[in-house]
């Protein structure tokens, strides 16, 4: 028997969160040096799935299949496509310099405080969501997935709730009950997306007979099953609703800046980089593998949604006074270039999308993170109390304008490249759309400049005199964020021939094909 190298991909974090949990509690450092190993070693795993996947293989490789819940046919099942091997290895990649970066933020305010939970508690949360969003990544039993995609919430809620960005302008009561509120948001609008989901997931398995992704799909694909067109389209839109929510798509957005701002910064990377790429992975996994004819029949409204979020997201984001909820309703924006893209139904606009996960879950983390540094140093998330601090801190703004930068997607960083193909293979199909698209970009280069030059540039003031540059540890952790912003923006290859074949078989499932150009190309 082969070593099972997916199930000890995510056991191993899943193992580090119990471990780190029991660390006593006078040994906090013990605790923050034990989860990091276990997320490097997690990151080892990784690379090797990386090293092992053959794009040009068979769809799901490294598969593990066996019994578990017999009398309902669920089994545990587990294999990654491109698609998913991007995003375990993008998961398993950020943890780490999450770690790193929120190596103080669990910390007591002074000696003997009881107003935050102890250190361990924060790292082995973040490790246990590192097991979950991996094994959501690679399960391809429905009820498998659907099992971890719920149960995430519940270490994230903690992590909002209970470990909260202590910058606050109105005081530790006020910020309490601000945080609560995030966290029971987040939790209410992905639970209820999640029992529409189960009530889908019921469904399928009442149409299907079992929970097997592989099995269904290869059912519908020969014409052994055939869905209602009716059952089809209401199985799509309940297990759609629930990806939307954790995506996050307008209307169903509302929780994503509250939950950002009253997280602190590696734990708001962790939501938008990590959390919410499952939803748009699951886009491309379940719904339009599952639910070909019915992907189809909603791309209209679907695209219209994307649309929206796009303009929406970065509108918000240009009148905002807090930089954290900048980021958020920019990721808002960004999230609606991904949908776009997987609903556009080309080959550019799928690759597109799922290298804009991988190049989005980097550029945030760059610029959230270094934003992390900065709000610690003056205890202020509000844009207005800086200025000059490029001047006393040339490294952190350096750091943050190149996040900022990759934010609004400057070619020759990485989210360039995806962006460009979203919009390519938007416009072959949708050309309107893509039109109205291109007015997010503008937004983008607006609320980023605007942000970096209320903030970096123009006098000092007093309160920022003094603040210190970036430190080893800090610098640590965005310099290989900006190596590989650079890196992908000039050579994006090693992800786009990891993604593309998978991309390929996507639009197989749903029978489309790209659309014939207008004019021949001269050979």
């Amino acid at each position: 028997m082969s070593f099972p190298l997916l199930t000890a991909t995510a056991a191993l974090p899943a193992i580090g969160a119990i471990a780190t949990a029991a660390v006593p509690a006078a040994r906090r450092t013990a605790a923050k040096w034990l989860a990091l190993s276990f997320s490097l070693g997690t990151l080892a795993l990784a690379i090797a799935v990386l090293v092992r996947f053959d794009p040009d293989g068979d769809r799901y490789q490294l598969t593990e299949s066996h019994s578990w819940i017999s009398d309902f046919g669920v089994r545990y099942e587990l294999g990654v496509d491109g698609i998913g091997v991007a995003l375990v290895a993008l998961t398993a990649l950020l943890i780490p310099f999450i770690v790193l970066a929120g190596w103080h933020d669990a910390d007591p305010l002074e000696t003997g405080s009881r107003r935050w939970r102890p250190t361990q508690g924060f790292f082995a949360l973040i490790l246990a969501v590192e097991a979950m969003v991996i094994l959501s990544f690679e399960a391809t039993d429905v009820f498998l997935f659907y099992i971890f995609f719920e149960a995430m919430l519940i270490p994230m809620y903690f992590l909002i709730g209970g470990f909260g960005d202590r910058a606050h302008e109105h005081g530790e009561k006020v910020a309490s009950t601000q945080r609560s509120y995030a966290a029971v948001k987040f939790l209410l609008y992905n639970l209820v997306g999640g029992l529409i989901m189960l009530a889908a997931v019921i469904g399928l398995y009442v149409v299907a007979g079992n929970f097997s992704l592989q099995e269904i799909a290869e059912a519908r694909a020969n014409g052994s099953l055939d869905m209602a067109t009716n059952t089809e389209r209401w199985l799509f839109l309940g297990f759609f609703f629930a990806f939307a929510v954790k995506a996050p798509l307008w209307p169903l957005h509302t929780w994503l800046p509250n939950a950002m701002q009253e997280a602190t910064a590696p734990v708001a990377v962790l939501i938008t980089a990590v959390v919410d790429k499952v939803g748009t992975f699951a886009m491309l996994r379940f719904c339009l593998q599952l639910f070909p004819e019915a992907s189809k029949w909603a791309t209209p409204a679907i695209l219209v949604l994307a649309l929206i979020s796009i303009v929406y997201g970065a509108l918000l984001a240009v009148g905002q006074r807090d930089i954290k909820r900048l980021i958020a309703y920019a990721s808002i924006s960004h999230f609606g270039f991904i949908i776009m893209g997987i609903f556009a139904m080309t080959s550019q606009g799928q690759s597109g999308a799922t290298l804009y996960m991988v190049n989005h879950g980097i550029s945030t983390a760059a610029l959230m993170l270094v934003a992390g540094f900065l709000i610690s140093r003056r205890g202020s998330r509000l844009i207005a109390d800086y200025g000059g601090v490029q001047k006393v801190a040339p490294v952190l703004a350096g750091t943050f304008l190149i996040g900022g930068l990759a934010t609004l997607s400057l070619p020759g960083l990485a989210p360039f490249v995806s962006e460009f193909l979203v919009l390519v293979g938007t416009f072959t199909r949708y050309p309107a759309i893509g039109v109205i698209a291109t007015f997010g970009i503008v937004l983008a280069a607006l609320y980023t400049l605007v942000l970096y030059q209320r903030t970096m540039t123009g006098p000092v003031k007093p309160e920022v005199s003094a603040m210190p540059d970036l430190r080893v540890r800090e610098i640590a952790v965005v310099a290989p964020l900006v190596v590989l912003l650079v890196f992908l923006g000039v050579y994006p290859k090693p992800v786009t021939d990891i993604v593309n074949p998978a991309v390929k078989q996507t639009l197989s499932d749903v029978q489309k094909k790209d659309p014939q150009p207008e004019v021949e190309a001269a050979k």
